[in-house]
């Protein structure tokens, strides 16, 4: 499924039109990165927690020539499913 996919879904469940759908999904879309952005976390119960982790900074090697690089520190955007989606999936 895409994100016009989603609108549309989004569009027949909540029974309005798919510009309203598409504001709706980009809104929820936008608040999610601000709050991780800002380091937050978005908790959604019974489908799933949003959040950063922060990575450390490594050394990895080129698989080419076997010399190390540097690779820097950075944040990750992670996704625990909640339970309920998890038995949903797995129903």
């Amino acid at each position: 499924m895409n994100k016009q996919d989603l609108v549309s879904k989004v569009a027949d469940s909540a029974d309005i039109s798919k510009a309203k759908a598409a504001l709706a999904v980009d809104a929820v879309i936008s608040a999610i990165k601000e709050t991780l952005q800002s380091g937050g976390d978005v908790r959604l119960v019974g489908f799933g927690t949003f959040s950063v982790a922060q990575r450390a900074a490594t050394t990895g090697r080129n698989p080419r020539t076997g010399e190390p690089i540097n690779i820097p520190a950075s944040k990750q955007p992670k996704f625990k499913a909640g339970k309920e989606l998890k038995d949903a999936v797995n129903s």
